[in-house]
Order: structure tokens, then C-alpha cells, then sequence
């Protein structure tokens, strides 16, 4: 597994793009393809990163044929799908250069924006995210991903964590904040946050998706969304707290109002129905209660096993630096 980098490194300066890549075999060749003069007018060094996500297509055939042609793109191949934030950090670890940009394979994010978010980052931003000018998802993967990004800016603490996207650009050595992390649950924004407080976000273009579907579901968003509520933050607790002392006011409630009704008619409140209602009612609480905190314990148990976030198989490129105009 590639290690992190040493605490005391001394960056060089360039541009590293980190791209994740699950059956993207039909993208690759235009997306590196456009990203070479991108990149070669922003940096005398530069380097491409594909780290190849478990694919069943093509996909690490085509990296091995793009890392023989080019000296500056470098594959990774990981044993199975680990996920996407998971595959980022390998190569955010692997990044020889003082500046990242991460990115989808399928070419929603046009190389041609790097400039802007470069552009800002240079403006005193250790973060600086692209923004949509506008979505293209459907109603149910909007509102997944109005609420990611709403626990997102739970777990950050950070405004803008509101306008976050896969399509960042960052200071690399920001990485020394989670130079030890190595659980399997990942949440690269989060990470992020670890390390600075400057964010910000420029709005850019996205394209349309040219090939295939997008394997980040509906599923997969809420997933994400429960994973970084449960893996990075502590509101969930507080909040079955809070569940917790409302009922307990409900409770004393109903036991007043039992009293009450005893008092000043003689007899016990009647009715099955309503005593089940009570019932169902503090049962519920009890074990929604009981599920959070439950899934707490179980994050604690997968990490209790030393369980590793990735496991890579083979990696192809230059292993040590990337390319340098003339050399």
C-alpha cells in the first residue's frame, strides 16, 4: 500500500489531478487527452493520477496503454470497488505535487475549468470547489444531494461546505492533517476540513454525461449522507438525546394528565387504544435511540479490526515525481 508522505516534505511545485475511475474505459483517452494542454499552461509540471476502482470494463487496460504513451499519467489499481472517496485518497497520498485537483472520469468537469479553480486557490483559499452553474440531476438525486451536502456542512463546520462537488482543487499539503487516517469509512471533504478553514467555491461548467449512467445512485447518495452523519459527526447522539428528553417530558406529560383525569372524575383514563398508543409511541423512541447509537458501535467494531480503506494490486507509471516540460 502507498504510505503517506513525510510530515516535513518539501512539496514541488505543479499540479497532481487525481481521477477516480469505475468503467470509465470510454472517457479516459479524451479526458487525458484534454487535460494535456490544460494543464501544460498552468504548470511546467504536472501529473495524472487514474485510480482504477474495481472496473469490469476495460478501464485498466486502457490506463495501462495512456501510462505507456504519456510519461506524466500514473495508474492504480485497487483489489476490488472501495468507492469513491476511498480510491481519492490513494491518490491524494500518491501526489508528487503542491497543488491537487480531483475530478470525475466521464467528463462532467471540463478540464478547460481548471483554470478558474487554480485561479481562486491562488486568491489565499487552501480549498476551492467548483460549483454548478447548474444541475442536470433528477428530483430524487437533487434532493439526495441537497441533504449530503446539508450533513456535510454539519460535519465541517463550514459554510460552503453547502456548494461542495467531486470537481475540487486544494493545497496538497493539507494532506498532513490526515497523514495517519486509515479507516475504511472516508469522506474526503470531511478529511479536508481537518486541516484548514479557508474554503471557497467558483461556479463552473458541467457537461453532460457523454457515456454510460452515473454509478452514484440514489442509494449510494443517502448511503454517503448516513455514513458521514454516523462516521465524522456527533449531532446524530445529540440528537437521540434531545428525542430522548422530549419523550421524557411527553411522558411526565401523560402521566399529568392521568392524574388529572383521575383526580376529578374518580376513575382511570379508559381505553386500550390509548395505552397502546403510549406504548408504541416511547417504544419507538426507545429503539430509534438504540439504532443510532448502534450504528455508532458498529463503526467502532469495523475499526477495532484494523480493517484497511483500500488494498492495491498493481500501479503502472512513473512511481517517483511527474513530468516536466523538457525533460
Amino acid at each position: 500500500m502507498l504510505e503517506p508522505k513525510e510530515i516535513n516534505e518539501s512539496m514541488e511545485q505543479g499540479i497532481s489531478v487525481v481521477i477516480p475511475v469505475y468503467n470509465g474505459a470510454r472517457s479516459l483517452t479524451e479526458l487525458v487527452g484534454r487535460l494535456n494542454p490544460v494543464l501544460a499552461s498552468l504548470a511546467s509540471r504536472f501529473e495524472i493520477i487514474l485510480v482504477n476502482d474495481g472496473s469490469t470494463d476495460e478501464s485498466w487496460d486502457t490506463i495501462k496503454e495512456l501510462a505507456d504513451k504519456w510519461t506524466w499519467v500514473k495508474g492504480i489499481d485497487l483489489m476490488r470497488n472501495y468507492g469513491q472517496h476511498n480510491s481519492l485518497l490513494v491518490g491524494i497520498r500518491a501526489a508528487a505535487y503542491d497543488v491537487v485537483v480531483t475530478m470525475d472520469d466521464d467528463l462532467q468537469h471540463p478540464p478547460e475549468e481548471i483554470p478558474r479553480l487554480i485561479s481562486m486557490l491562488e486568491e489565499g483559499f487552501d480549498v476551492v470547489y467548483g460549483d454548478p452553474l447548474k444541475g442536470g440531476s433528477g428530483l430524487w438525486r437533487a434532493l439526495a444531494s441537497r441533504l449530503t451536502r446539508y450533513v456535510l456542512q454539519k460535519a465541517m463546520g463550514a459554510e460552503t461546505a453547502r456548494k461542495a462537488s467531486a470537481y475540487r482543487a486544494f493545497r496538497t499539503c493539507i494532506r498532513k492533517a490526515f497523514a495517519d487516517y486509515g479507516s475504511p469509512f472516508v469522506s474526503i471533504d470531511v478529511l479536508l476540513s481537518w486541516g484548514t478553514a479557508r474554503f471557497g467555491a467558483v461556479s463552473v461548467r458541467h457537461d453532460p454525461r457523454k457515456e454510460g449512467k452515473s454509478s452514484y445512485t440514489l442509494r449510494k447518495l443517502v448511503s454517503h449522507a448516513i455514513n458521514m452523519m454516523t462516521g465524522f459527526s456527533i449531532w446524530p447522539l445529540r440528537f437521540a438525546s434531545l428525542v430522548g428528553f422530549a419523550f421524557t417530558i411527553f411522558g411526565l406529560g401523560v402521566l399529568g394528565y392521568v392524574l388529572i383525569r383521575y383526580i376529578a372524575s374518580g376513575g382511570s383514563v379508559p381505553g386500550f387504544p390509548f395505552l397502546a398508543s403510549i406504548i408504541a409511541i416511547f417504544s419507538g423512541a426507545q429503539l430509534f435511540a438504540l439504532g443510532i447509537i448502534g450504528e455508532y458501535l458498529a463503526r467502532l467494531h469495523f475499526r477495532s479490526m484494523g480493517r484497511p480503506y483500500v488494498s492495491i494490486r498493481r500501479i503502472v507509471g512513473a512511481q517517483s515525481g511527474g513530468w516536466e516540460q523538457g525533460r
